[in-house]
């Protein structure tokens, strides 16, 4: 590709074309106004971001671009001419691409196949086998990722997923490329390679557009930044015009002067939870570490390094092959996730969707499901009445927005449904509560309640486990940080003394030692 095309300025000067413009866009569903007079334009050769909290219309923008939905009102002009498409596939043959924040794959399908679904190359009526799978390596060699294209999807991390799915847009070699979080589920190595691969479609002239809850991120590849508000344009500026601190005040609407809460917690010296010689053959060994009351624990690492698998296994999602678990000096025998959540151990997965919810259920039925007895008869038949005032407790406690208790759970917004898996586990009453990428794809604004939230059930004596790929957030959270590579507990750093320096030493595999305290 030859390049960033150019258009004539004034006196001589040259800028970027426009290769995308929408003009007064609005889209209304039953009751919501979702858009209201939108207008942006992406040039060519430019990373454009934007930015909103939930429910400022992010993704229903880029819907309508991508052929998802049809706008009521407005108009779309793309390489000069009006366009508007009726579908995902007449805005891909176009030459438009996306990469959906919520990971569209066929799980029983190879890496290989998901990336040219629907494109497979040929030869005569069969699929040429050797030609897609060399076409899929080169894709996923041009983000530095070691995946194999012949497995199936669902033998993958989210994070492999992710990647997955963006191989998948780049083998689109699409004129404007739009990235709905594509860092959410990566560490910081990963989301350096995606960095690289960013810069060099800018320089081949690909628009893209970024949507990102990560903002410290943006400075490194983005130009230009439109923030939406309640489904109405507020600015659009030039990046380098602009603090961090700038566009959350514009997302928000009030300026937001902390990005983590003053800690109400105060851990004690007493251990209630330990892991001793933990080992799952292939996957991680010798794993051990110990909570205190009231403490946050953080596990740091890569992506594969072992941190959620260590999770899943005290869960019993996944069988040990060896090693120890206690709590409040009982050894527990775990063998699938009920024991678990009997013993008094919640896991909130990375996977909030797939994993956490029931998403076409109501908000009281998913508050609920871990404790269905708490709300039935004694013959097992659901009391309506209970079940209501459990739901709208939890609804209470945790400002979860939901316009009614019936709400379907897909229809909220990530922070709230993630406050709703919390409100769920919090039903159990446990003693200890893992959390995966808590905040992944959730605004600024839901962050900071869900961080408050956290140090709120460790005030109150529980042990939280806090797996995040985001180290900021795993330094503003936690009182430690045991430090994973390679399926091993490289080390366990106090937070206080500690940075993201030395955590990416220990992470990336360069030191070992035992606790630094």
């Amino acid at each position: 590709m030859g390049g960033v095309p150019q258009a004539a300025g004034a006196a001589g000067t040259t800028v970027p074309s426009v290769l995308l413009k929408l003009e007064g866009v609005s889209k209304e569903f039953p009751g919501v106004k979702a858009l209201s007079g939108v207008s942006f334009d992406l040039r060519a050769g430019e990373v454009h971001a934007v930015c909103g909290e939930n429910g400022a219309g992010k993704s229903t923008l880029m819907k309508i671009i991508s052929g998802v939905y049809q706008p009521n009102s407005g108009s779309i002009t793309f390489k000069g001419e009006t366009v508007q498409f009726a579908s995902t596939l007449q805005s891909e043959a176009a030459g438009i691409a996306i990469i959906h924040q919520e990971l569209n794959l066929v799980p029983h399908l190879t890496v290989a196949e998901n990336i040219y679904l629907a494109r497979e190359p040929r030869h005569g009526f069969l699929v040429d086998r050797k030609k897609l799978i060399a076409d899929a390596r080169r894709c996923l060699a041009r983000l530095g990722v070691d995946i194999d294209p012949n497995v199936q999807v669902r033998t993958l991390s989210v994070a492999q997923c992710q990647m997955v799915e963006i191989a998948k847009a780049l083998s689109l070699d699409a004129t404007v490329l739009i990235m709905d979080e594509p860092t959410s589920s990566l560490t910081e190595q990963e989301a350096q390679l995606l960095f690289k691969v960013i810069r060099d479609l800018k320089a081949q002239g690909t628009g893209i557009i970024y949507i990102s809850h990560r903002l410290d991120e943006m400075a490194e590849i983005v130009d230009r930044v439109t923030v939406l508000r309640d489904g109405r344009y507020i600015s659009t500026d030039d990046f380098e015009d602009l603090t961090v601190d700038d566009i959350v005040a514009r997302m928000v609407g009030r300026s937001l002067e902390d990005k983590f809460p003053e800690p109400t917690r105060k851990p004690g010296e007493e251990v209630i939870f330990s892991a001793t010689g933990l080992t799952r053959r292939g996957v991680f060994t010798d794993i051990g570490f110990d909570i205190r009351r009231g403490e946050i624990l953080g596990f740091a690492g890569l992506m594969g390094a072992g941190r959620t698998e260590v999770a899943r296994a005290i869960f019993g999602a996944d069988a040990l092959d060896a090693g120890t678990v206690t709590l409040d000096g009982n050894e527990l025998k775990i063998s699938d996730p009920r024991s678990a959540i009997e013993a008094g151990i919640a896991y909130l997965s990375e996977d909030r969707k797939a994993q956490g919810l029931a998403i076409k259920m109501p908000v009281d039925a998913n508050l609920v499901m871990a404790r269905m007895a708490a709300v039935a008869s004694r013959f097992g038949v659901i009391d309506r009445k209970r079940h209501r005032e459990a739901g709208q407790r939890y609804v209470d406690l945790l400002n979860i927005r939901t316009p009614s208790l019936s709400q379907p759970v897909r229809l909220l917004s990530g922070g709230n449904q993630q406050k709703i898996i919390i409100g769920k586990w919090l039903f159990r009453e446990p003693r200890i509560m893992f959390f995966d990428e808590p905040t992944r794809g959730i605004d600024v604004g839901a962050k900071f309640a869900i961080y408050q939230i956290m140090d709120e059930l460790a005030a109150r004596g529980i042990g939280i486990v806090l797996i995040s790929s985001e180290l900021p957030e795993v330094l503003g959270m936690s009182d430690r940080i045991a430090v994973f590579h390679g399926g091993r507990i490289t080390a366990t750093l106090t937070t206080r003394d500690t940075n993201q320096e030395e955590i990416m030493h220990y992470a990336s595999g360069s030191g070992r030692r035992g606790d630094k305290e």
